[in-house]
């Protein structure tokens, strides 16, 4: 696994009516939601690392702090950047930013933890059996 900091990714999608913030209960009008900026910044880290991941490892979002800026209508193009900015062990922290064509929307940091996905995952069936 080879982890460094620097690594960069990127994530992208368009506004349509199922991403705005009246469609996904986070406001009432028909604008880029924060809920779905924050999965694309997410996205964006995601980006970033699975590839330098050793085989049946993942990570998981384990912390926000981010702001949303601006609006974006319907129709507009966002793009999430991330920068892998500290690697303390498993977790991982990223610059994150999010951009329309007007500029930048939003930004923040977000931390990463890196897990062995078979052992998170009988975590979580565990959990769910009580």
């Amino acid at each position: 696994m080879e982890l460094t900091v620097g690594l960069t990714g990127r994530a992208e999608v368009t506004v349509v009516k199922e991403n705005t913030a009246a469609a996904v209960g986070s406001g009432l009008l028909p604008v880029f939601a924060t809920p779905a900026m924050v999965a694309l910044m997410e996205a964006a880290a995601v980006n970033a690392i699975e590839s330098h991941l050793e085989e049946g490892s993942g990570s998981v979002g384990i912390h926000l702090d981010v702001t949303h800026d601006a609006a974006s209508p319907v129709g507009a193009h966002i793009r999430a950047e991330a920068v892998l900015t500290a690697v303390d062990g498993r977790k991982l922290t990223f610059d994150v930013k999010a951009f329309d064509d007007a500029g930048q929307i939003g930004g923040g940091t977000h931390e990463r933890f890196i897990i062995f996905n078979e052992k998170f995952m009988a975590k979580v069936q565990t959990r769910g059996a009580k």
